[in-house]
């Protein structure tokens, strides 16, 4: 008899440690032929594919990608393996291994309901099963992105693996973008029905999948897919249109949209700045990892935001921040690149050592020290996961989120540039406006080429640092661009060359090789 387990997320709500998402009583084990009979079952297995978003530090596409990026350096300590190496772009044994397996799990997970949800007696609630399976969709949609962005050449599972047919082969990547976008086509389907603006979602509700979200992805897909592939719509399943009728959905009918003061945004810079937080579910935040520090210091709990003690400054408490490992320390570059009269937005995302005046000294084993460190997601002092009974190394609760209004904004002014430039202003005007606050002498003028592309391009970069999209963006514009902007040819501890052979994938876990039997080949470089 078959047993399947689940991880139930209990998470916190609000702007301190208290937030609710999808609460429910935790189920250790039950058989599965006596599950996925009730609309609770459903429920409580859609749960244990959301968890999966909030397992592992090391293995999120998040840092990862921040520390390949030109933004970032790898950091930690001196004898630490694995940040040096994706900054370095150095062959590390099962370096990724964190990532492919959390991918594939919430794979599997939201594979499963899909395959099961049939089976489940809704009743007549078919709006209740529709919502679920949109979410599956979108889920499943979410994990291939990453894991296809990462490492391009992977197994296309889109049923639960039975019996002992393990080796599945790689797909063409095409196969997957087209199983992505047909995913989130059907998610927007099957969400619509459901969707409420964000002024009307449930607290409760904080962190699901909805329609604007899978409309957002949409459009993140696309611009990536056929930015790096160099082609003109997504696989044939989703054009330009499409993805420009998306972003106007969400910026027109969503309820979603720019908090006023960018400050306020995160919690590091709403206490450093003493401004309000506008809080861990704001109306900027599509799509929201849900976060929690309800784990209270238990290792195996998958609740808490491991991504903040990696990027946090190593070694004491600088006061108003908290401790941690010091990774991802930033370059004086992207310091350097913000206008006079953006500081808001430039002290809302980098700590200055200096500038800020802390009481602060490197560690003496911090690796590739620069002075900047991440202020987005940093820990705080105040109300520290320690203090609250928990570990600073497991339970950190900020959200992350992982779809950002701004973000939409910029992607529509990329994707009307070229046909409608009106639109492409005024969606870029909005973010400038905002990071100015409110000075329009600082306005630029978009134009219908490579130049007001490069100025879209250059806000992406500031105003989502350290969001998770710079080394994306930097791959969508080609190769030999990615490789100009990576390269830093110091010949020292910060010497970065882009290996342009690997195309700006990431190698393939060693051991998932070995488990193929061969199947799976490596990628090129590695």
């Amino acid at each position: 008899m078959r047993t399947i387990y689940f991880a139930i997320l209990i998470l916190l709500l609000g702007s301190s440690c208290s937030k609710s998402f999808l609460d429910k009583t935790p189920i250790d084990q039950k058989v599965e032929e006596d599950f996925y009979k009730t609309p609770d079952d459903a429920f409580q297995a859609l749960v244990s594919a959301y968890s999966i978003l909030d397992v592992s530090g090391y293995g999120n596409i998040w840092l990862s990608s921040e520390i390949t990026s030109d933004d970032c350096f790898g950091g930690g300590g001196t004898a630490d393996n694995g940040p040096r190496q994706w900054d370095q772009f150095q062959k590390y044994n099962d370096l990724n291994t964190d990532a492919w397996t959390k991918y594939y799990q919430g794979i599997y997970r939201a594979n499963v309901f899909l395959q099961k949800v049939a089976g489940v007696d809704f009743g007549a609630n078919t709006a209740l099963r529709d919502r679920y399976i949109g979410e599956a969709y979108f889920l499943r949609a979410y994990f291939y992105f990453d894991l296809v962005r990462m490492f391009e050449n992977i197994p296309l599972l889109e049923q639960p693996i039975e019996g002992a047919d393990y080796y599945v082969p790689q797909a063409n990547p095409d196969s997957v973008y087209a199983l992505i976008a047909s995913d989130l086509k059907q998610a927007v389907a099957k969400l619509t029905p459901s969707s409420v603006t964000y002024p009307n979602i449930a607290v409760t509700d904080y962190g699901r999948a909805t329609k604007w979200a899978a409309e957002a992805l949409l459009a993140r897909t696309y611009l990536y897919y056929t930015g790096y592939y160099n082609k003109s719509d997504l696989v044939g399943a989703f054009s330009k249109q499409d993805a420009i009728a998306a972003v106007k959905d969400v910026v027109d009918n969503s309820g979603y949209g720019l908090v006023s003061d960018y400050a306020s945004l995160w919690r590091s810079s709403a206490i450093t700045a003493a401004v309000p937080f506008a809080g861990q579910n704001s109306k900027e935040g599509v799509f929201a990892i849900q976060y929690s520090s309800q784990g209270l210091g238990n290792q195996t709990q998958q609740n808490g935001n491991r991504v903040q003690v990696l990027i946090a400054l190593r070694g004491t408490v600088p006061a108003p921040y908290y401790k941690g490992w010091g990774f991802c320390p930033v370059t004086p570059a992207l310091w350097g690149l913000f206008e006079p009269g953006d500081t808001i937005r430039k002290k809302a995302s980098i700590i200055s050592v200096a500038d800020e005046s802390l009481p602060y000294t490197a560690a003496s084993d911090q690796f590739q020290y620069t002075g900047y460190f991440w202020k987005k997601y940093t820990p705080m002092n105040q109300d520290n996961a320690d203090g609250l009974g928990g570990s600073f190394q497991w339970d950190n609760f900020d959200n992350y989120m992982v779809i950002r209004f701004a973000d939409v904004l910029l992607m529509g002014a990329e994707l009307n540039l070229s046909t409608d430039l009106t639109t492409a202003q005024k969606y870029y005007d909005a973010v400038r406006d905002r990071a100015f606050t409110g000075d329009i002498t600082h306005r630029k003028t978009l134009t219908s080429d490579a130049n007001g592309l490069n100025l879209i391009l250059n806000e992406r970069r500031l105003e989502l640092a350290f969001e998770g999209q710079r080394y994306w963006d930097l791959l969508r514009q080609g190769i030999p661009a990615a490789k100009q902007a990576i390269d830093n040819p110091t010949g020292d501890n910060f010497n970065v060359t882009f290996p342009a052979v690997t195309r700006g994938l990431f190698a393939i876990p060693e051991t998932q090789i070995s488990l193929s039997n061969g199947t799976l080949k490596q990628n090129n470089g590695w």
